[in-house]
């Protein structure tokens, strides 16, 4: 294993060089949303049910230039909201960006992961989200924030994929031999794979793997140093990952993009593949999907929780009825029956699906059943069940 101390001296290098991620600031909250950064969604998409508060403490743990940080102070407007990176640079950079756009809500610390034990309590909520895979030892790493996660708390992970990701390892591998001895040089880095690329024959299949997936955020050199000329990586397939999250002493609650780890679009042709591949476990239905579709898999993002977490499948229509429902904060074009739901898909709305939300918007404030809010509408049971199944709905418990 390197040397931790070193590893990290030059990744903090190479983001003091190289604020990532190089977004602008704004002088008001940033536009849209992530749902996973939003508590109330995350929570409902890993227990089935709307969390019972929101005066939660939230992690942010490698948090860079604040991206994600804002976000989760402008999502989650109960919630303290903590900070840490061990880059000085793009801390400085997170500071002016919160500070900008009225995300005040927010501490900011100078720590790496394996520091986290120097803050003070647990976290109900922990962001990582492209930070575990350039340390030096991420089951360390994990474990570090593992311990730092309250009893019934999530954690959001998001770690790079080696099948997808096969076409950059060649390059950052040829960029650093080319640097020989001026690795490190991260402008110099920048400069020698610009240079490769633009001497590659255009059928080269790296230069059509850049064109087809990253070129245009590669435009700037944040983004190209931080994918090509990184002084730590390590990627993973399905069995590393899940020696990974096994480590953490954590329940694995599912991937946060669940479409993506769907095998029917794959192999819906034959009948009895998919028969036989229902035999296998999870983790082998995983594995499969990777090998079979191995350039879409360029990361691995997913929930991870430490119990007791209550676990909601509304089966039972009862119990369903019984329900208080709300609306998904995370939709954009609401009200309308046209929109944008929590993964940015359209959605199209009819009438008494738009008149049952609204109804779902004055619940907050004043909690009315399912069975009641059913009564004063024409919508049937069968489509609310279908709103909460396309995570427009959050349920409480009565």
């Amino acid at each position: 294993m390197p040397d931790p101390h070193t590893v990290s001296a030059a990744v903090a290098k190479l983001y003091d060089t190289y604020p990532f991620p190089p977004e602008p600031l704004l002088d008001e909250p940033p536009p849209g949303y992530n749902w996973r950064w939003n508590w109330l969604a995350a929570y409902s998409f890993c227990t089935g049910r709307k969390p019972a508060k929101e005066d939660i403490r939230i992690l942010d743990a490698g948090c860079g230039t604040g991206v994600g940080t804002e976000y989760l102070v402008h999502l989650n407007p109960q919630a303290e909201v903590v900070g840490i990176d061990l880059s000085a640079g793009a801390l400085a950079v997170a500071q002016e960006r919160c500070q900008r756009s009225g995300a005040d809500r927010v501490r900011f610390h100078h720590l790496s992961l394996f520091d986290v034990e120097q803050l003070p309590g647990e976290f109900e909520l922990i962001n990582c989200v492209g930070v575990l895979h350039h340390t030096p030892d991420p089951i360390g790493g994990i474990q570090k924030l593992a311990a730092k996660l309250a009893p019934g708390g999530i954690m959001h992970i998001f770690v790079y994929a080696e099948l997808g990701r096969w076409e950059i390892q060649l390059m950052q591998q040829a960029i650093a031999l080319l640097q020989g001895n001026q690795r490190g040089d991260y402008q110099d880095g920048v400069k020698v794979g610009r240079q490769i690329f633009a001497a590659l024959p255009e059928n080269n299949r790296l230069v059509q793997r850049e064109k087809e997936r990253w070129s245009l955020e590669n435009q700037r050199d944040e983004n190209f140093a931080d994918m090509y000329v990184h002084p730590q990586e390590i990627d993973y397939n399905i069995n590393s990952l899940f020696e990974l999250i096994d480590a953490s002493g954590l329940e694995f609650i599912g991937f946060s993009n669940p479409r993506s780890w769907q095998l029917e679009p794959l192999l819906g042709k034959a009948p009895e593949l998919i028969e036989r591949a229902s035999q296998m476990s999870d983790r082998q239905r995983y594995r499969l999907i990777e090998l079979l579709n191995p350039e879409a898999v360029t990361h691995y993002e997913f929930f991870l929780g430490r119990p007791p977490l209550p676990k909601f499948t509304w089966a039972s229509d009862d119990t369903l009825l019984q329900a208080s429902p709300e609306r998904n904060p995370c939709m954009d074009g609401y009200p309308g029956q046209c929109l944008f739901n929590e993964d940015y898909q359209i959605v199209h709305l009819t009438p008494e699906e738009c008149q049952f939300l609204q109804a779902c918007d004055q619940n907050h404030a004043n909690p009315q059943t399912i069975q009641t809010l059913l009564a004063a509408t024409s919508l049937s049971l069968e489509n609310v069940r279908k709103l909460f199944t396309d995570r427009l709905i959050l349920l409480v418990p009565t």
